[in-house]
């Protein structure tokens, strides 16, 4: 029986309150090496991140495709989709 393996499209808060969104079929690795600075150019001098979002998927397709389209986005429409999704207000605020 093969495994199943999830994927999940994530947001972070950067230090600069910054948006970044990704993908990643394991969080708390990614996690860290954006905090060492290791995980993306866009993250590595906007230190520390914190993980303030995450989806699961099934497939890696639909979690990149969550990422393009949040990426995408402007400030507004990516914080009106994070509070529909539950992240608070805290956040949220520039």
């Amino acid at each position: 029986m093969a495994e199943t393996k999830a994927y999940f499209f994530y947001v972070l808060l950067c230090a600069d309150r910054s948006f970044y969104g990704g993908f990643t079929n394991d969080l708390t690795a990614r996690l860290a090496k954006h905090n060492a600075g290791k995980g993306a150019k866009y993250t590595k001098y906007r230190r520390p991140c914190r993980l303030i979002y995450h989806e699961c998927f099934a497939d890696k397709s639909s979690a990149l495709k969550a990422e393009y389209a949040f990426k995408h986005q402007s400030r507004s429409k990516k914080e009106a989709y994070l509070r529909q999704h539950g992240v608070g207000e805290q956040y949220l605020r520039k």
